[in-house]
Parts: structure tokens; C-alpha cells; sequence
């Protein structure tokens, strides 16, 4: 006995689909998918369906967050463990957990560990120039930095490589890809050289638009394709990780010099992570080089399954 076409096709396309593809969640989220379209108009089902999809993406910051904001609600100075202590935990934890329920894949996490690590360099050397502090002792404090900071990086990395793979995404037309890179490198060396040399930011910021004004975003929801500009959708992020800073900030986990506690961080940290967001894009891309293609125009519908 055959099975029927229909499944026939299903195991099909369940085979050629790329690995990072299957994953654990991917028939859930179709079914979801299906379960809010059949329920609300066509443009409003997409829109909901979208925001799911970016708070599915944004996991682990998110409940980094949660931990931050619940740590500064509950823990008391007397406590035999450090808030920063505690939370470096939560986060070795949680990045186990991602791991091991296939939330990510370990190509993913060690392109996200490269972020981690270069992120923390970069907190060491802010630290100690005066930029920002982080105001609560901790046990796990290395030249001024608790360890779980580099793990704030890493959720920016997490949330591109698992957006990336959830809305199946592709880049084009995408620049010639060592471009991109000396791009990335020039900011992430002007976040040191300019308490020393002239700042270029505003180089930098026209050098994303030269680059990238052509570059669409592609994103698969399931029943079509959409794009938004690249440079829109670094600058939508931004916004989004400036409001993840304001909670960082009021819970004390950290401030900048000058600020007060309940200040909010200033608009102008919103271009220092647009800056930034280009830097740990380049960086996924290193295992996402698929995504990115040099002829203008949507994906061939099989990249879309």
C-alpha cells in the first residue's frame, strides 16, 4: 500500500529542508502557524504571528532579563551569594538548558560563544576607561567585570542566529562579504580608538548605508515571504536592545558614568548598538554564509520550503 501523495510530499520536503530547519519546535510553531490564520484576517494573523515569532527568537534575552529583574526584587546584601554570582549561574544554565532541548545547535553557540568573548573584551576595556560600572561586588568580578556580562552579548548573538533560522531568513543583494567584514572590524575597533583618536561613528554609520542600503531582509511566515531593509531592521533592533538597557540600568545592574539609577540611558546608546548589531551580524553569518545571496530579488521558493 502507497502512502498518500500528500504525505509522500511532506516527507519530502522534511528531507530536503536544511538541518537547522528540523528543529524540535518547527512543527509546533507550523501548527500555531495554521491554528491563528484560520482565526484572524490574513494581515492581522501575520502581524501577530511576526511578533510571536521575534519574542520565540529573543528567548534567551528575554529571560536573561527576567533574571536580572527578578534578582534585583528579591536579593538582599547578606545573602552568602552575590547577586552578579547568582546570575552568572542563571546564565550557564540557561545556556545549558538551549543546548540541550535544541533550542540551539552547538554550530550556533560557538559563533555566539566568538560575540561572547569579544563583547567581554570590550566591557573590560569600557570598565576601565570610566564608561559604564558595575556597582555590586561579586566574586566572579574580573578587572572590574562580573563574568555574566558577556553573556548579555551573547543574547544578542542568540536572538540573530535562532531569527535567522525561524523566519528562514536570506540577505540580498548582500555586498562581497569582505566588505562586511572590514566593516565590522573598523566599528569594533573605533568603540576602543576613539578615547584616543577621532571618533569615526559617523563614517561608520554611512559606511552601513553604502553597504547595506540595497540589502533586504527576506523572512519566510509561512504563507509568503516579506522584506525589510537591513539597515531598518538594525535600527528596529536597537531600539528594542536601548529598552533592554533601561532595564539593566534600573535594576542597578549596571551604569553608566554619570547616570543615576532610574535615569533612562540615553537615545545616543541606541547608535553605539546599531553600530554594534552590525558586528554580531557579521559574526553569525559566519555560520549562516548560506543566507546570504548576491542577486537582488526574493529567495526561489525552496529556500522558503
Amino acid at each position: 500500500m502507497t502512502a498518500p501523495r500528500g504525505a509522500v510530499a511532506k516527507r519530502l520536503r522534511r528531507r530536503l529542508a536544511p538541518a537547522a530547519d528540523r528543529s524540535p519546535t518547527r512543527d509546533l510553531e507550523r501548527r500555531l502557524g495554521d491554528a491563528v490564520r484560520t482565526r484572524l484576517p490574513h494581515g492581522i494573523a501575520e502581524l501577530v504571528l511576526f511578533v510571536l515569532k521575534q519574542g520565540w527568537a529573543s528567548l534567551f534575552g528575554a529571560l536573561l532579563l527576567a533574571g536580572m529583574l527578578l534578582s534585583a526584587a528579591v536579593w538582599q546584601d547578606h545573602w552568602p551569594v552575590h547577586r552578579y554570582d547568582a546570575l552568572l549561574v542563571y546564565a550557564i544554565a540557561l545556556q545549558a538548558a538551549f543546548l540541550a532541548l535544541r533550542l540551539e545547535t552547538w554550530r550556533e553557540v560557538r559563533v555566539i560563544l566568538l560575540f561572547h568573548l569579544t563583547g567581554t573584551v570590550m566591557e573590560w576595556f569600557k570598565v576601565s576607561a570610566g564608561s559604564w560600572a558595575y556597582p555590586d561586588p561579586a566574586l566572579t568580578k574580573v578587572l572590574g567585570v562580573p563574568l555574566y556580562s558577556g553573556f548579555m552579548y551573547a543574547a544578542v548573538g542568540s536572538y540573530m542566529a535562532r531569527a535567522i533560522r525561524i523566519f528562514r531568513m536570506s540577505f540580498a543583494p548582500y555586498p562581497p562579504y569582505w566588505t562586511t567584514v572590514a566593516l565590522a572590524a573598523a566599528i569594533y575597533v573605533n568603540f576602543f580608538a576613539h578615547h584616543y583618536l577621532p571618533d569615526i561613528r559617523l563614517g561608520l554609520f554611512a559606511a552601513t548605508l553604502v553597504l547595506f542600503a540595497r540589502t533586504r531582509v527576506w523572512f519566510d511566515m509561512g504563507a509568503g515571504a516579506y522584506w525589510m531593509p537591513l539597515p531598518l531592521a538594525a535600527l528596529l533592533t536597537a531600539f528594542a536592545l536601548w529598552i533592554a538597557e533601561n532595564v539593566g540600568t534600573a535594576t542597578g545592574t549596571w551604569l553608566y558614568a554619570g547616570q543615576a539609577r532610574l535615569d533612562w540611558v540615553s537615545l545616543a546608546k541606541m547608535g553605539s548598538w546599531y553600530l554594534l548589531l552590525y558586528v554580531s551580524f557579521v559574526t553569525v553569518t559566519l555560520v549562516y554564509r548560506g543566507a546570504l545571496r548576491r542577486e537582488a530579488g526574493p529567495p526561489p521558493k525552496t529556500d522558503l520550503g
